[in-house]
């Protein structure tokens, strides 16, 4: 089995944000077991603004330079530290540092699966971050949930496990009701559990179990089931390859398998506007799974460029699907009704073309 674990900063830090070397010393010893036992793994980590910021003397800044600093100055140390702990179990580890770019472009994207094939040929563990150091969005936004997501579609891996400070998904949000109980499988992700699972989590993460859970949802769509469960549990790792019940909260994948770039544009890109359309061309893009026309368009909702993320809504306002425009808002909402006969003839015909269309639940 190949598996794909992440870990993110709140679980690999102690109280005072430092990483916890002890935890890192038990999640290594996990993959050695796994390892021992025939299977494959990537491990996803984050922590290296936590990492950078001892040496700095500084406590955790909030302006974009200082953040990339830090984590230029702490990634490797963050990379020793697990190196020094996977040596210690004979493992040899390599390390792979992602960039949105490298999920976008065709070329890089096959680069990247390449990279990491042929070091998990060649028996080493693959321990991937973002670029931290250049990556913004990530700083800001992401603690590397969706990156472990689009790895385990990237490597076709068969388990994603999300490491966080939580057994997993409950009924209740711990911090204001400590009745809840561990939901053991979705089928599913659907708004209420969306809901459910609330807003970020602790200060020192980024994340939260909302953001677990996106990452699950899309794992989901890439045919690879996902378990989100508690870092510190013991044997957590062993115990989620074998499926053993009440191991965390099992989201159960799709039985068809997204390609990666509908994959991002679903889940990694966030929509700059909305482009309405007729039941008309909803029908034929649903249906027979062909481009957005001008034809077919309403209205436009937003300001965009070309080249941006947008969903597509129908004339109740109900969102179907998102995909990657290829004009401007101001263009489109020119062009909006017209004939493809009527359109000029040295620009492209298509709003959204349907490779870069994906169609939501």
């Amino acid at each position: 089995m190949l598996v794909v674990a992440k870990i993110g900063t709140s679980s690999l830090t102690d109280r005072a944000g430092r990483i916890d070397d002890v935890m890192v010393a038990k999640v290594a010893g996990e993959i050695s077991a796994l390892r021992a036992a025939g299977h494959r793994v990537v491990l996803v980590t984050s922590g290296a603004i936590a990492a950078g910021l001892p040496p700095l003397g500084l406590d955790r800044p909030h302006d974009l330079p200082t953040l990339q600093a830090v984590a230029a100055v702490g990634q490797h140390r963050l990379m020793r530290t697990w190196d020094d702990q996977l040596a210690g179990h004979g493992l040899v580890s390599g390390q792979v540092l992602l960039a949105p770019y490298d999920f976008v472009e065709r070329a890089q994207y096959l680069h990247a699966r390449q990279t990491l094939t042929r070091l998990l040929e060649l028996g080493v563990v693959p321990v991937v971050n973002e670029n931290d150091a250049v990556a913004d969005d990530e700083i800001r936004y992401g603690d590397n949930d969706n990156l472990a997501a689009l790895v385990a579609h990237l490597v076709y891996a068969d388990l994603l496990v999300l490491l966080t400070d939580a057994p997993g998904l409950l009924t209740a949000d711990p911090r204001l009701d400590a009745a809840g109980t561990l939901i053991e499988e979705i089928v599913q992700v659907d708004t209420a559990l969306e809901a459910l699972a609330g807003g970020a989590g602790s200060a020192r993460g980024s994340g939260g179990m909302a953001s677990k859970l996106a990452a699950a949802k899309i794992a989901a769509w890439s045919g690879v089931r996902a378990v989100i469960a508690a870092a510190a549990r013991p044997d957590v790792l062993v115990d989620a390859v074998a499926a053993r019940p009440g191991v965390g909260t099992v989201v159960v994948p799709r039985g068809r398998r997204l390609p990666a770039r509908k994959l991002w544009i679903a889940f990694a890109v966030g929509a700059s506007g909305t482009v309405v359309v007729d039941d008309g061309a909803r029908r034929a893009l649903t249906e027979r799974a062909v481009s957005l026309l001008p034809a077919g368009v309403v209205s436009v909702k937003g300001s965009f460029p070309a080249g941006a993320a947008v969903e597509l809504a129908d004339p109740a306002g109900r969102i179907f699907a998102k995909g990657l425009v290829r004009h401007a808002a101001a263009t489109i909402e020119a062009l909006a009704g017209r004939r493809t006969d009527d359109l000029p003839a040295d620009m492209p015909h298509e709003v959204v073309h349907r490779d870069d269309l994906v169609m939501l639940p």
